[in-house]
């Protein structure tokens, strides 16, 4: 049993280790879920990890898009590094002044869909779930088609008319 805790405990403390973070100031929001953040001198592209906004041409793009400078504008800025895209962009949980998490304020305030391919968390499906019932944000909207869906769609139409 010692052994066990033992393993168990050098396991959550490699992890804690582990735990990449970056700082920094934003200097440019390009959409809900995606901004530039420059730490000492290099400029970070960072996409939240397990929310996915309206893409340009959606309802409610604007509105996540505000919403998200608007709480980056409020405090220290610290990004939990959790992957890299196939884009190069560093894919994380965003904390503005160690205490909101800005990934769960969209799905709360209904301005993101949980993406469930990437993320299994069930606090934020509740978060998304919670905000659907309540009819906040985009889900308002009857039908809302999520960013995936949409930039498979808008991909298919630019191939088609090739």
């Amino acid at each position: 049993m010692f052994y066990r805790i033992l393993i168990v405990f050098s396991l959550l403390a490699n992890a804690c280790v582990n735990t990449h973070y970056l700082s920094g100031e934003v200097v440019r929001v390009a959409d809900g879920d995606t901004f530039t953040l420059l730490v000492e001198g290099q400029q970070y592209r960072i996409r939240l990890h397990g929310v996915d906004c309206p893409e340009r041409g959606q309802p409610y793009n604007r509105v996540a898009t505000q919403f998200t400078q608007e709480l980056l504008a409020t405090g220290e800025v610290k990004v939990q590094q959790m992957d890299t895209d196939q884009y190069g962009r560093v894919v994380g949980i965003v904390l503005i002044d160690d205490t909101i998490n800005l990934n769960e304020r969209l799905l709360k305030s209904g301005l993101a869909w949980h993406y469930r391919t990437y993320d299994r968390n069930p606090r934020w499906a509740e978060l998304e779930t919670a905000a659907r019932e309540a009819k906040r944000g985009l889900w308002v909207e009857p039908g809302a088609i999520p960013p995936w869906k949409w930039r498979n769609r808008e991909r298919a139409e630019r191939n088609n008319h090739r």
